[in-house]
Order: structure tokens, then C-alpha cells, then sequence
């Protein structure tokens, strides 16, 4: 049986009538915990035997009730309109207005999230590591593209996108009932005309995007996007079929999206009502949505920080009229302004600049 050390102080001090001191001298403690110990022996009996916890009495930097209600609060209201919700985004919101100071660290915001139950526990998923990931290194070096449907009652839409690479930025978002050849080609030249041209795209291999392994009598020919691309100068990139993966900044974009459209009060019955909600999405998601990849910064501000690569050098004419920006992203977000009526419904019909 091992006797505590407690135990032999106190029986020295008491039954052999050993003084604080020099019960403390033999068996090498400070006189103040012999001291602490038999106060507590003379308050307690028995009890001073059991261990005690080192839990302190008071936690100066824990978060106080004012910043878990704060945190809490965050997480519904970014839960509630579709964002992403985690640590990291509600520290940036909370930091970004203001609302508490200082702001609760992002691990103190996790254990706030998990002890009021905001957090459902996932499985194990595919290690990062396992991926070979890939970011174009300026903004305009590289647009991802493609296309999502969206139920409609009693139809459906089609949403295109386009994205740059570098910076995540939603370079443009527009609903169709149909998305065909001639709206990729509508939708990439209005793109330019608002952020000049990339240095090259990235697809899928659609034949909205590309015919080349479509059929042997199409093999080697282009659609009027291949037809547009080489006349810029532009390198077209197709993924490898069956690995969406490649295209997976835009893939994960549309999930983020259609999520955020679930999540809206008013759903959209109508095509016009579809592209307002989108064009709200759209100012969102660049402005007001920090991205982890990013730094914690905003696509749009990722978008500004560094010059905007442009394609090779191409001795076509026209080639610098083409690719210069002809508006400039609008300042204010539409969530702000009167409602407008969608561009897409005459999208398809409607005659691209030159």
C-alpha cells in the first residue's frame, strides 16, 4: 500500500508531534505547503486527502457570456443566408464590424461553436495532402467556366459562370434556360468587356465548349468559343474526363452558390427573379465573403492586388481593342439599388460587340 506523502506530514506533525518545520525539513517540502496542508487537515479531516483541482478560479482571456452570445448569433445569422460558417469566417465578420474587442481567438470561437452544439461532427474525410492543388499565379492567367442547372416551378434554368482562377473572383453569373454554344460565346465576351481578356480558359470538355472530341467528322474543328479563343490569342485547357476535379474551384463555387440559393426566404419562381438573386450572390460572395485560401481576404480584393495577366502576344488585328475593358465591376451592391431586369432573357439574341 503507498501511503501519500500527505498523509506521512500530517501523522508526523500529529501523532509524533514533529513541528510544521521540521516535518516539512524531513521529507524535503516548502514550510508554506506543510502549512496549506495542515489548514486544510484541521478545516477538512479526511477530505484534505482527496486532489484538488488545478482548474483556475478565474479564466481573464476565456470568452465571457457578451462574445458567446455574439459568436452564437454570427453563426446563425451566416447560417441562415447561406454563407459558410466556420471559425474563421464568424472571427472575420465579428473583427470586421466591430462588435466586440478584443474578438475571441478562432480556436476560442471553434470550442463556443462545439459546446453550444452548432457543430455536426463529420466523418474523416480525404486528406488534403491527397491532392495535387493549383492556382494560377495572376489574376486574368486563368477563367474557369461552367455550367449548373436550378429547379425552377415547372422549369428549369441554367446558370452559367465564369471565375478566375488566381483570385476566385465570380467574373460573371447569368441564368438561361438553355445555356448553347452562342451564350458561352455572349457570356465570355461580356466577361472581357468588363475585365479584359484572360491568358487562357479552363472547361470542361462540353461541346458547348469544345468539338475537338466530339465525333471523327467534328475532330479538329471549333465552335464559335475555340473560333473566338485562337483569334485573341487565348489558351483554351480542357479537364480530363471523368475528373471534375480539375475544374474544382468552379465546382466548388456552384455548390456554394446553389446552397446559398436554397437558403434565401423568397425563392425564385421566374428566370428575372433568379438572375436578381445571383446578381445579390454575386456582390456577396466578391465582397463580403473572406476566402481561407486567400489569405482571409475578399475575392475582389485578391482580384486588385496584383496586375492582370493578359494573353501572348498575337499578330492579329484588333487584338488590344478586343481584350481592354469596357466597364469597370459596379461599386455599389445590387442589393442596394432598384431591382433590374435580368440580362439573360435576351442573351441568346442579343448581337456581341466587336
Amino acid at each position: 500500500m503507498v501511503v501519500s506523502r500527505a498523509k506521512l506530514v500530517i501523522t508526523a506533525v500529529t501523532v509524533e508531534g514533529l513541528s510544521q518545520a521540521e516535518a516539512a525539513r524531513r521529507y524535503g517540502l516548502s514550510r508554506a505547503w506543510v502549512s496549506r496542508l495542515m489548514a486544510r487537515w484541521w478545516a477538512e479531516g479526511e477530505g484534505a486527502f482527496e486532489p484538488r483541482s488545478r482548474r483556475p478560479r478565474t479564466t481573464p482571456t476565456g470568452a465571457g457570456p457578451e462574445a458567446i452570445a455574439a459568436v452564437l448569433a454570427e453563426r446563425d445569422r451566416l447560417t441562415a443566408v447561406g454563407h459558410d460558417a466556420g471559425p474563421e469566417t464568424i472571427h472575420w465578420h465579428l473583427d470586421r464590424v466591430g462588435a466586440l474587442s478584443p474578438v475571441p481567438s478562432r480556436a476560442s470561437i471553434a470550442r463556443i461553436l462545439s459546446r453550444h452544439g452548432r457543430v455536426t461532427p463529420a466523418p474523416k474525410k480525404k486528406p488534403k495532402s491527397a491532392y495535387l492543388r493549383f492556382e494560377a499565379a495572376q489574376p486574368n492567367e486563368c477563367w474557369q467556366s461552367d455550367f449548373t442547372h436550378v429547379r425552377l416551378p415547372g422549369d428549369d434554368a441554367e446558370v452559367i459562370t465564369w471565375l478566375d482562377d488566381h483570385s476566385r473572383m465570380a467574373l460573371h453569373i447569368t441564368a438561361h434556360h438553355r445555356v448553347t454554344g452562342q451564350i458561352v460565346l455572349t457570356t465570355f465576351r461580356d466577361a472581357m468587356s468588363e475585365h479584359g481578356c484572360p491568358a487562357s480558359t479552363l472547361t470542361d470538355n462540353g461541346m458547348v465548349y469544345t468539338v475537338r472530341h466530339a465525333s471523327k467528322r467534328t475532330s479538329g474543328g471549333r465552335n464559335a468559343f475555340e473560333a473566338e479563343l485562337a483569334t485573341l490569342g487565348i489558351r483554351q485547357k480542357n479537364g480530363r474526363g471523368n475528373h471534375p476535379q480539375t475544374q474544382g474551384k468552379v465546382e466548388r463555387f456552384q455548390q456554394t452558390m446553389k446552397a446559398w440559393l436554397t437558403r434565401q426566404p423568397e425563392q425564385p419562381t421566374t428566370l428575372a427573379q433568379l438572375q436578381n438573386l445571383l446578381d445579390r450572390f454575386r456582390y456577396e460572395y466578391n465582397h463580403e465573403r473572406p476566402h481561407r485560401a486567400l489569405g482571409r481576404r475578399t475575392p475582389a480584393a485578391a482580384y486588385a492586388s496584383l496586375p492582370r495577366r493578359t494573353p501572348g502576344p498575337n499578330p492579329q488585328a484588333g487584338l488590344t481593342r478586343a481584350c481592354a475593358p469596357t466597364r469597370s465591376t459596379p461599386a455599389r451592391s445590387p442589393c442596394v439599388t432598384a431591382e433590374r431586369s435580368t440580362p439573360s432573357a435576351s442573351a441568346a439574341t442579343t448581337t456581341a460587340p466587336p
